[in-house]
């Protein structure tokens, strides 16, 4: 088992900044690959990022290349989104997730089973 707890949302203007963080607890955290989504109102929930176990390997869904960046602190037990450039499209709830099995990839972030957090609002105002 994996918990997962999201900080760091908030209200933001069109062209600024902010950096979200995942605490995770349980498991060894740096056997899991770990990443992002987020869900807008009336929309699907969408991939944003996503680190390797070691931190070696990102991938990054297409609306937010170049802006965004995914980094991880297995020390730590935190995976971080620097999120720059935010415009008002990004606006939705943000959800740290990770793998259900251990010794996981990126693909498996992208279409497995996933732990999740609770979620963290961020809006960016026009």
């Amino acid at each position: 088992q994996v918990q997962l707890v999201e900080s760091g949302g908030g209200l933001v203007q069109a062209g600024g900044s902010l950096r979200l963080s995942c605490a995770a607890s349980g498991r060894t955290f740096s056997g899991y690959a770990a990443g992002w989504f987020r869900q807008a109102p009336g929309k699907e929930r969408e991939f944003v990022a996503g680190i390797s176990r070691t931190g070696g390997t990102t991938d990054y869904g297409d609306s937010v290349k170049g802006r965004f960046t995914v980094s991880r602190d297995n020390a730590k037990n935190t995976v971080l989104l620097q999120m720059n450039s935010l415009i008002p499209e990004d606006t939705a709830v943000y959800y740290c997730a990770v793998p259900l099995r251990m010794g996981s990839s990126i693909s498996d972030l992208r279409s497995g089973r996933r732990y999740w957090g609770q979620g963290t609002q961020v809006t960016v105002s026009s």
